[in-house]
């Protein structure tokens, strides 16, 4: 069994590891400010302990967190880098697909309570995607 990873800020769990170039790309674009200078603040979880876990399979895993990230082979391997956001309030759990470079907006909003999740869910795309407002 593994365990809950140590985090400070969102967790954002790698579970693909096929793709590593695939992967640095996924990190550059989460780790570059947008041109407002935001950033999201997540822990990034490189670990080989999650390979191939499904998100129902993480998420006894992640403790405390409202908001956890996962970084699967979609999210590695398509366009936009389409990442998994899972989203708990302790009366549901849902996702969402975000790309990378808009991440910063649902982990900053969600994070501070300064947007409510139905908001990023209600401006995503006919596939789920939000791909910022």
């Amino acid at each position: 069994m593994t365990s809950q990873p140590e985090t400070v800020g969102t967790p954002m769990i790698r579970t693909d590891f096929s793709d590593p170039a695939g992967w640095e790309t996924l990190r550059t674009a989460v780790e570059t400010p947008n041109e407002d200078d935001f950033l999201a603040h997540v822990h990034l979880v490189d670990d080989q302990a999650y390979r191939d876990m499904t998100a129902e399979q993480l998420l006894p895993l992640i403790g405390p967190h409202s908001l956890f990230i996962v970084a699967d082979r979609r999210a590695i391997s398509r366009f936009g880098q389409p990442l998994l956001c899972i989203y708990r309030d302790g009366r549901r759990t849902e996702q969402l697909r975000v790309i990378a470079r808009e991440l910063w907006s649902i982990e900053n909003n969600i994070s501070l309570g300064n947007m409510d999740w139905d908001e990023f869910t209600r401006a995503a795309d006919e596939d789920g995607v939000f791909r910022g407002f």
